[in-house]
């Protein structure tokens, strides 16, 4: 067989921060595949790359590590993949480990562990533009010689800033016998010595670095004022309102041509096709409900271009060290910020991210309250109420009122978060303090081709689950709220015969004193498998119970801005606070904790912080004249 025919496999392993991701999106493009290693939900993607030679590899982007010594999930199997001891995951032939060019201080040690694996590497020297920006003068040629293994330089974020990585693998044999330069080990695992590593690791950035400052004047000045106890506090609030009224102010024309797109859809369809069951399947389930969701994937976007481009800065672990001391007095860590962040986008992803919480304890609060993040799921029910009730104005000619709205109940879902952790760590037992200890990168300017190819990959996420789970639950919304028909001598609308109709005013009893109507009740019912379903759903029940087919034409904002009072307009804004989510993110709890005690915990405290706080406002509103 032809050797060029088989891939052969690559591990593109490193440091968090080291542009390691960066690297592998510029060897494989859009030949990525992602899925999650078998047994755990952590990320693994894996690329295509055909050199110019025609050699073709398989790449795989490890997760992060800082030492082949776990100190969580995440590292674990980076070591376990290098060492190919990982359950159906096929060895690699060669490593690959990518390294920050600007901070060889503390990325050399990781290369000196795993040289000790004994596998055919390549060391990157990533962000070597950088390192030389900053006048960090590295002996190549020197530190090759003292490794052992090949050294080249990479631009990951450059066109062809990986051609020398590349022409440096098709010179590598696989078959190759490991490197022989080795450092004492203990025998009774195969460690290297931590006393060997540093003085290794010193000797080497005396021979092959000169560094003329520890750190660049640019950084240095940045973060005299990013971490400064105060100016980086404003500077961070700032950043987080600027995003919340962007994911208004930009998305709004882009929404507007995604609805007229939908009615003129749902128009054409209609009158192309006879009245029936068909089509009223067609164009009152699956046009107005899937409609009603994608009409949302500009602000989404937005909200998670703002977040990739904030990671890829080097911006968030700063956010992390300046909130550390106000999020441990509230019994979290400023290692959780990450994950509460990442759980704005998604609660899901955010609660994998805390499996980089080192201490148990934290980490489960992390999880516990990461629900209580606004979710992007939540947006559509925001923006459809928010526009609906909240008149498009501007406050002092500067801001929008409607930004200002959202932004409040990003706020109100951030403090409730805190508080619930701070009830939490009153009542564990272990009441001890844990440092803060983090990597702060060199700041640097987001790639546009890294940023594209992660909200590619998140806009396929949301629509596939458009076309999966949420046009499922539209179409079965439909048929509850079709069947049975009403009978001949019925007086009232036909949806109040169908099974949905008898289910949504059965509930009402429960949920009238927080004002919710039955049109609601529905919703919340399949709005527990896809936040985003609620939307749908009420767009589907109210095409259908409208009294002829201009009304049901007419879009959904206007209908409710008619049929609701402000005081049930803001009960039903506060209680998708304070709900859980989705069942998804139960399933994540679940996963995570490995505890169906923690999942009935999380969500009997969010169902019922929803509904005290609903019923609260709800009377409040009523009692002020809204009702």
């Amino acid at each position: 067989m032809n050797a060029a025919a088989v891939p052969m496999r690559l591990a593109l392993v490193g440091n968090p921060n080291s542009g390691k991701t960066a690297l592998f999106n510029q060897l494989t493009g859009s030949r990525q595949k992602v899925a999650n290693y078998a047994g755990v939900t952590v990320e693994r993607k894996e690329g295509r790359l055909i050199a110019p030679s025609g050699r073709q590899y398989a790449v795989l982007d490890l997760p992060g590590a800082y030492s082949l010594h776990p100190a969580s999930l995440d590292e674990a199997i980076a070591r376990d993949v290098c060492r190919g001891f990982y359950p159906g995951e096929p060895a690699p032939d060669a490593l690959v480990c990518v390294v920050d060019a600007t901070n060889l201080r503390l990325h050399l040690r990781f290369v000196l562990e795993l040289r000790e694996i004994g596998k055919p590497m390549v060391v990157a020297l990533n962000m070597a533009d950088a390192a030389r920006r900053r006048g960090i003068v590295i002996d190549v040629d020197a530190l090759q010689r003292e490794l052992g293994v090949p050294v080249v330089e990479t631009v990951a974020v450059r066109s062809g800033g990986a051609n020398a990585l590349v022409a440096a693998l098709d010179r590598m044999d696989a078959a190759a016998p490991p490197p022989q330069k080795r450092l004492a080990a203990h025998d009774h695992d195969g460690a290297v010595d931590a006393d060997a590593l540093h003085a290794e690791t010193r000797r080497l950035l005396a021979l092959a670095v000169t560094m003329p400052r520890r750190t660049a004047r640019i950084d240095d000045a940045l973060d005299r004022w990013l971490l400064h106890p105060v100016f980086g506090l404003l500077a961070l609030a700032v950043v987080m309102f600027l995003i919340f009224q962007a994911v208004y102010a930009w998305a709004t024309p882009m929404m507007d041509t995604i609805d007229a797109g939908t009615a003129w859809l749902g128009d054409w369809v209609g009158a192309s096709m006879p009245e029936g069951p068909l089509n009223s399947l067609l164009v009152n389930g699956i046009i107005a409900g899937v409609g009603g969701v994608i009409v949302f994937l500009p602000q989404i976007l937005i909200l998670f271009a703002f977040i990739l481009a904030l990671e890829e800065s080097g911006y968030l672990p700063r956010a992390a060290f300046l909130l550390d001391r106000m999020m441990a007095a509230a019994g979290l860590s400023g290692r959780s910020f990450i994950p509460l962040l990442s759980s704005f986008a998604c609660a899901i992803p955010g609660i994998m991210a805390t499996r980089s919480i080192q201490d148990p304890r934290d980490r489960l609060a992390t999880i516990m309250v990461a629900p209580l993040m606004t979710c992007s799921a939540r947006l559509p029910v925001y923006a459809l109420l928010i526009g609906a009730f909240i008149p498009q104005q501007q406050v002092w000619g500067v801001f929008n009122l409607q930004g200002l709205v959202l932004f409040a109940l990003y706020m109100a879902g951030i403090l409730s978060a805190l508080a619930v952790s701070w009830v939490m760590k009153k009542w564990r037992r272990d009441k001890s303090e844990h440092a803060l200890l983090l990597e702060l990168p060199s700041y640097r300017l987001p790639h546009p081709r890294d940023l594209l190819i992660g909200l590619y990959e998140r806009a396929m996420i949301f629509l596939k689950r458009v076309g999966g789970i949420i046009l499922a639950l539209t179409v079965l919304l439909w048929f509850l709220l079709s069947f049975p028909a009403a009978p001949p001598d019925a007086v009232g609308p036909a949806i109040d015969y169908s099974f949905a109709g008898r289910i949504g005013h059965a509930m009402t009893a429960i949920f009238a004193p927080i004002g919710f109507n039955w049109q609601i009740c529905i919703a919340l019912i399949p709005g527990m498998a896809a936040r985003e379903v609620a939307v749908s759903s009420l767009a589907t029940v109210y095409a259908l119970s409208a009294a002829d087919d201009d009304a049901a034409a007419q879009a959904l904002s206007p209908l409710i801005a008619d049929g609701w009072s402000l005081a049930t307009a803001l009960s039903l804004l506060v209680w998708f606070i304070y709900a859980p989510q989705c069942l998804s993110t139960l399933a994540t709890i679940r996963r995570e904790t490995n505890s169906w005690k923690q999942v009935a915990i999380s969500a009997g405290y969010l169902f019922a912080l929803a509904y005290l706080a609903s019923l609260i406002t709800y009377q409040v509103a009523v009692a002020l004249g809204a009702g």
